[in-house]
């Protein structure tokens, strides 16, 4: 009774989704309670033990409603799965019900002495245990989440089926007063009652799924063993002394192999199934559905080892930033409907794949280079429309390589596709086809990359600095921290050339921290040596891969705080390319500006959206690109540029710095125009030691500027930009 209690005290403790199913096993448990105080009754009150009597019909009872409760625990709410369940259950339950039948049901049947009655409820109650045998290899045999309270149901079902087996194997076999027997009923109840006390018998195992061992070894042990039995028992002696036992055991002999065979069959044809599934599943990208890279291989030579096929790789530009600054699910939806896009441009035929993070190709077997072409000018035109993601309309780039070929190794036509990209992005063009000399341009960047690598390490760069000229008195402001390489054979190579490739290769990162501990310990010393006299700020040129490293501005502050030299005292020179994407590039300055570094953006107006970047990017000095300053003498476009330039500059609150003057007259109209810091060869060459001390003379009653060192008019420095 205290069991039946717990059950009810259990659900309205921890209220169940589906209480039904405990209401059926207190119902169950009450008419055992019931029949228990008949039996007392007859037992203690009037002194009889009678067989069969009233208390049995409560006890047998008490089966169909627990019957219901394992029957509501174990249904599914997902479909899948059911007809393997029924089979192994069927199975694992005919096979031990052919032990029950012959070590206990026959028996039974077969006392003559007994009533008529006696030997039928003496039978219903084994059937009973069968019954509950079949629901507990039913439950066995499901493969979802099982809890603490699930497995104790479980324990108290099979105490109860042992004891009930014991009972009879006790009273048929031994003759044996069956009262010990009573601590395995009273154990069966303990397990329901702990089974609704505990937290987990909230839990919906209907729902829940565990990750799938439809065909563990357990799963299909325990079926095989089981259809083993009835072999089995026909080669005991005990079994094969009564024809009844013998043609129970043969039929259901029989059917245990029917069922086996017809569950090898159900497996064989789940895991073909499974097989298929798990190709497509290796062959196909998840997020666009389109194929993957292993399948785009495989189609590749297939097509070559047939005869010709052309490969458009396409790369998208700057699409991290995406996934950066506004989410992965934004970048993930976008990538979907791109692919979706480029999917209805690809020809019949053809096979796009997503090979990569933002990299899709396109495989045109025996198509000509023509066609190729054509079908990467149709992909780039489908990118210049926006992508609509997740309430944002999002521009994406991208560069197109195109290659082909004819019997040749397929991963040598992807690489020269990819070569093709990377040039195409470099250029900017929308695509470009690849030609032998891309691969001997890649040759020489990885030549000049390891000739970089021994330059670090010798010491053959060098740090010059170019005065920037506060005009007309011509004092130097500043200075401006430029790199130049003298190779022992090639002799002065451009930063134009090894700039680019110590990009790519990764070399800037190291080469720009070079830089800047060396401007700054000279700047320090500048500062200390010449006092007023020195320059008030050093700029230092960084590359986009250095501000898009999270641990610049760290870097910057721990060669400061090296130097000695004051923050306020460096100014950091970008290009509107490199922050234009914004993300970490933008993230970057704003630390640098809270340690107190000025920031200055190079090459203004000669970028992407220029006036709008100085909304998000904190910029302290604008540094107006050389194109504006060549014809500031003439009237025209040129010269109102320039005016308009310092007018924002001043309105805004920053510093406006002319670059590339090459002439007097440059010097002249730009100071009429209200510039007063100007850079370029009429004042100074890039010098390693510029001298500070030379001051501005007035020849002809026109300011002109001695020049700090040796001026070269007409020539523009190219830096590390």
């Amino acid at each position: 009774m205290a069991s039946a209690v717990a059950l009810l005290v259990g659900v309205r403790l921890y209220q169940p989704r589906r209480p039904g199913l405990w209401y059926w096993f207190a119902a169950g448990q009450v008419l055992a309670v019931l029949g228990d105080i008949t039996y007392d009754y007859y037992l203690y009150g009037l002194g009889d033990e009678p067989y069969p009597s009233i208390a049995d019909a409560f006890y047998l009872a008490s089966y169909p409603l627990r019957f219901t409760g394992l029957l509501l625990l174990s249904r599914r709410r997902q479909p899948g799965g059911e007809t393997g369940r029924l089979i192994d259950a069927a199975i694992a339950a005919i096979g031990l019900g052919l032990v029950l039948w012959t070590f206990v049901l026959h028996p039974t049947v077969a006392d003559g002495s007994a009533p008529a009655l006696e030997r039928v409820i003496s039978t219903v109650y084994p059937v009973a245990d069968l019954l509950l045998l079949v629901m507990l290899a039913w439950m066995f045999t499901d493969r979802r989440g099982r809890t603490p309270s699930s497995r104790l149901l479980n324990a108290a079902a099979a105490t109860l089926l042992a004891a009930d087996t014991s009972y009879s194997v006790a009273i048929v076999y031994f003759n044996a007063d069956p009262f010990p027997l009573d601590a395995m009923f009273i154990a069966s109840s303990l397990l329901w009652a702990a089974a609704a006390l505990h937290p987990s018998m909230a839990a919906d195992t209907g729902v829940v799924r565990l990750p799938s061992t439809e065909h563990s070894v357990a799963r299909l042990c325990v079926p095989a063993a089981c259809s083993l039995l009835g072999p089995a028992l026909l080669l005991t002696p005990y079994a094969g002394k009564n024809t009844l036992n013998s043609t129970v055991i043969a039929y259901g002999t029989i059917v245990l192999i029917m069922l086996t065979v017809a569950r090898m069959a159900m497996i064989l044809t789940q895991l073909k199934t499974q097989s298929h599934d798990m190709e497509t599943l290796a062959m196909q990208d998840e997020m666009t559905g389109l194929a993957n890279r292993r399948r785009f291989e495989n189609a590749l030579r297939t097509a070559m080892a047939g005869g010709s096929a052309q490969v458009a790789l396409l790369g998208l530009n700057g699409f991290k930033n995406v996934n950066d600054e506004l989410g992965r699910p934004v970048g993930d939806h976008a990538l979907a409907s791109l692919a979706q896009r480029l999917a209805r441009t690809v020809p019949d035929g053809a096979l796009l794949a997503r090979i990569g993070g933002d990299e899709f190709a396109v495989l045109l077997p025996g198509r000509s280079s023509s066609e190729s072409g054509s079908l990467a000018t149709q992909l780039a035109a489908q990118l210049r429309e926006p992508v609509h993601a997740c309430g944002h309309d999002l521009l994406v780039g991208a560069g197109i390589g195109v290659a082909g070929g004819e019997r040749d190794d397929p991963m040598e036509v992807l690489r020269r596709a990819e070569a093709a990209m990377y040039a195409a992005k470099r250029a900017g063009q929308a695509y470009r086809r690849w030609d032998p000399a891309l691969d001997e341009q890649s040759t020489g960047h990885a030549r000049l990359g390891a000739e970089m690598r021994i330059a670090l390490d010798t010491g053959q760069f060098q740090v010059v600095y170019q005065p920037i000229v506060a005009y007309p008195e011509g004092r130097v402001a500043a200075v401006e921290a430029l790199v130049r390489w003298e190779h022992p054979q090639r002799g002065t190579v451009s930063p134009a050339q090894f700039v680019p490739v110590a990009e790519q290769n990764g070399l800037i990162i190291e080469l720009g921290a070079w830089i800047l501990r060396t401007a700054c310990r000279r700047m320090a010393r500048w500062r200390a040596e010449l006092g007023g006299s020195a320059p008030d700020k050093v700029s230092v040129n960084v590359s986009a891969r250095q501000l898009a490293g999270p641990g610049f501005a760290t870097t910057v502050a721990d060669i400061l705080a090296e130097t000695g030299l004051p923050p306020h005292h460096l100014a950091v020179e970008v290009t509107e390319t490199s922050v234009f994407e914004g993300g970490q590039a933008v993230t970057t300055l704003h630390e640098l500006r809270k340690i107190g570094v000025q920031i200055a953006l190079d090459d203004f107006g000669t970028g992407h959206s220029s006036l709008g970047l100085l909304q998000t990017v904190p910029v302290d000095i604008l540094k107006v690109d050389k194109s504006f300053v060549d014809n500031v003498t003439e009237a025209g476009r040129h010269s109102v540029i320039a005016e308009a330039l310092i007018q924002i500059s001043t309105e805004l609150g920053m510093t406006a710095v002319a670059e590339g003057v090459e002439t007097a007259e440059q010097a002249d109209a730009l100071h009429q125009l209200g510039y007063t810091l100007l850079q370029g060869y009429h004042f100074s060459r890039p010098l390693a030691e510029p001298d500070f001390g030379r001051r501005p003379t007035t020849t002809g009653g026109m300011t002109t500027a001695a020049v700090v060192g040796q001026a070269h008019p007409g020539l523009q420095d190219a830096t590390m930009r």
